[in-house]
């Protein structure tokens, strides 16, 4: 406990005092097994603004990307009721999802002309969770962007407006024939609203944030009794500036299911637990049974899906996977990356991990049996100095930390 928390205080800037590169304002920490709470620890401030709250495991965060594992369980959740089918055809249930076309490449007259196809293949539920299906957009993809430009999307327009319409690209490949990270689990969200007949955050509170004790779980900015901004970096000095308002829509009509989620450490971790609950068996204190979430933990990339996936990861390491090796061989479960190989002196082959645009990061190790998840709020994403504390705090976890239990 005592190296935790040393190494969480270490890596904020003390009271008073600017960050440098090397420093961030606030973090929190929980690690979890399938029976409770093994460590819950934070440091630092919530805010660059004078009398700042501390940051705790309560401090509840847009969490971005975060909120993927947390729509894959509630999209299983209809699986399991019968109301829905992983390898369904889900175009019938969305329209847009039914007129996509497929982006074939460009035409160089004068200008980027786009050569779209007519897709005729199914598109799954659970491609939509594995980010199989094509899906891609125009921050992450150069393609999309190509295609924007002519086709006058603004994808900014578009998010802050918080409609839908902002996951209206084409698919960068025939569904199933690939991996490209993008608004899969957006689309999975509005598959979970055709399907249950409600609003994503509606079910996701009926199904799993009440049924774990999660509160301020929510899609709604305006029901949270406190909220903590994101802190924007600047990248040559490493001083962070507290933003007056939020970019995010503070109600958007489309909850996204792929990043809309405002949540807390404790909160995620809980869902974190869930899943190691039912792989354990367990019956209360669950939301999915064992054989579901044995089943979200599967590597499901057939072979063309894998070698796409593991040629973006090596092309952007920092960007999917700072935390394994380079020559890590990896696969992708329903909604995370799994690692094929343990990671020396860190987490075991098999486990299952993502993060969020704000910098926070998850893992779930089920050979080991634990979770972790670790929150902050800072952008851009790719912080050296939450890169740096991630790789120490997992390697203190499975050296001294486990040791000592």
């Amino acid at each position: 406990m005592d190296k935790l928390d040393a190494l969480l205080a270490a890596s904020v800037a003390k009271p008073g005092e600017k960050t440098t590169k090397d420093q961030l304002l606030g973090v929190a920490a929980v690690i979890v097994n399938k029976d409770g709470v093994l460590y819950r620890g934070s440091a630092g401030v919530e805010s660059t603004k004078p009398g700042s709250p501390p940051f705790t495991p309560d401090s509840v965060t847009a969490v971005a990307s975060m909120t993927k594992i947390v729509t894959a369980t509630t999209a299983m959740r209809l699986v399991e009721q019968g109301k829905i089918g992983l390898d369904d055809d889900v175009r019938p249930l969305i329209p847009k999802l039914a007129a996509m076309q497929i982006l074939r490449g460009f035409l160089q007259l004068g200008q980027d002309i786009p050569y779209l196809e007519e897709n005729t293949t199914p598109i799954t539920l659970r491609q939509l969770l594995l980010h199989t299906a094509g899906n891609f957009t125009t921050w992450l993809d150069p393609d999309c962007a190509r295609w924007a430009k002519y086709a006058g999307f603004d994808y900014v327009a578009r998010y802050k407006a918080g409609t839908s319409d902002v996951y209206d690209t084409p698919l960068k490949f025939t569904p199933g024939h690939g991996w490209v990270y993008g608004s899969g689990l957006d689309w999975a969200g509005q598959v979970v609203e055709a399907v249950s007949g409600q609003r994503l955050g509606d079910f996701m509170r009926a199904e799993v944030f009440d049924p774990l004790g999660m509160p301020l779980s929510t899609f709604k900015r305006l029901e949270l009794p406190s909220f903590v901004p994101s802190v924007d970096r600047d990248p040559e000095t490493g001083v962070m500036t507290s933003k007056e308002e939020e970019e995010i829509p503070v109600d958007p009509q489309a909850q996204s299911g792929g990043a809309g989620l405002y949540m807390s450490a404790n909160e995620h971790a809980r869902v974190l637990q869930s899943l190691l609950r039912s792989l354990s068996g367990e019956k209360d204190g669950v939301v999915l049974r064992k054989e579901t979430v044995e089943e979200m933990f599967r590597p499901q990339l057939n072979a063309a899906e894998k070698r796409m996936l593991n040629f973006t990861v090596k092309t952007n390491p920092q960007g999917f996977a700072p935390e394994f090796h380079l020559e890590m061989p990896l696969q992708y479960g329903l909604s995370g990356m799994i690692n094929l190989e343990d990671e020396p002196g860190k987490r075991k082959k098999g486990s299952m991990m993502w993060s969020g645009a704000y910098n926070s990061r998850w893992f779930v190790d089920p050979e080991t049996g634990i979770a972790v998840a670790l929150f902050t709020n800072i952008w851009p994403f790719g912080d050296a100095a939450l890169l740096t504390l991630w790789d120490k705090l997992e390697r203190t976890i499975y050296g001294d930390f486990l040791r000592s239990l």
